[in-house]
């Protein structure tokens, strides 16, 4: 029965998709459910060689690699699957949808420990994007195309970049401001806060020593310059 709600899942949220026995026959994105569902069966029961054998067949039949230690909840959506790696240890919610080229990855090389993501509800996980070690994506969260997720997402959140960080919350974007200021390892959003920050200290240390300078932290430049400036060119 469960198989039967997937189908029927991916045919009301795919605008492509006719109706479930399209999906059935023709999604490999469901077809990759179903050989993970059996090999999850052998897995469990300590029968690992089949397990990952089905596993590997899978990834030659649809392009889309499923560990079979990987728990996934009901109704997943893999949507243009090819390229998708989910690794051993990684938990996947209900409801949650999966575009191609995605990684749900794992860091270090100790056995028998958590080294890959933790999915929650509801989630979106965009295009290409890595989700790399043991991080918890919450519930409602998306993570946009191309991004790497190395940190926790909060739920009701949005992430994107390289490595990502918050720009909408609740469906509300951030403003610009905040969204570089996050913890974040980007170098250029790093870089770009720091030089804003020394421009306005700047600014203040200058406006202090000349409180007719008229500068301001955009950049602008002091009025008197300007004006000596344009009496030059005049001149």
């Amino acid at each position: 029965m469960g198989l039967i709600r997937d189908a029927k899942s991916i045919a009301r949220r795919d605008p492509a998709a006719r109706n479930a026995l399209e999906v059935f026959f023709l999604y490999p994105g469901y077809h990759a459910l179903i050989y993970h569902k059996v090999a999850r069966g052998f897995y469990k029961i300590k029968l690992k060689f089949i397990a990952r054998w089905l596993s590997q067949l899978c990834t030659r039949r649809t392009g889309i690699e499923i560990h079979p230690g990987a728990t996934i909840g009901h109704e997943l959506f893999i949507d243009h699957g090819v390229g998708v790696v989910i690794g051993e240890t990684a938990v996947i919610g209900d409801n949650c949808t999966i575009y191609h080229q995605v990684t749900l990855g794992g860091t270090g090389h100790v056995k028998h420990c958590k080294r890959h993501p933790t999915v929650g509800n509801n989630v979106l996980i965009g295009a290409g994007a890595k989700i790399l070690g043991p991080v918890t994506v919450g519930d409602n969260a998306m993570i946009g195309a191309g991004s790497v997720v190395v940190e926790d997402v909060p739920a009701n959140t949005t992430v994107t970049g390289v490595k990502a960080r918050v720009v909408r919350v609740n469906g509300e974007k951030l403003a610009p401001s905040i969204a570089l200021e996050q913890r974040v390892g980007d170098p250029f959003a790093v870089e770009l806060t720091a030089l804003k920050k020394r421009v306005e200290e700047l600014t203040a240390r200058l406006n202090a020593l000349d409180p007719n300078a008229n500068t301001d932290a955009a950049g602008g430049a002091p009025a008197q310059a300007e004006n000596s400036n344009s009496e030059e060119a005049e001149s």
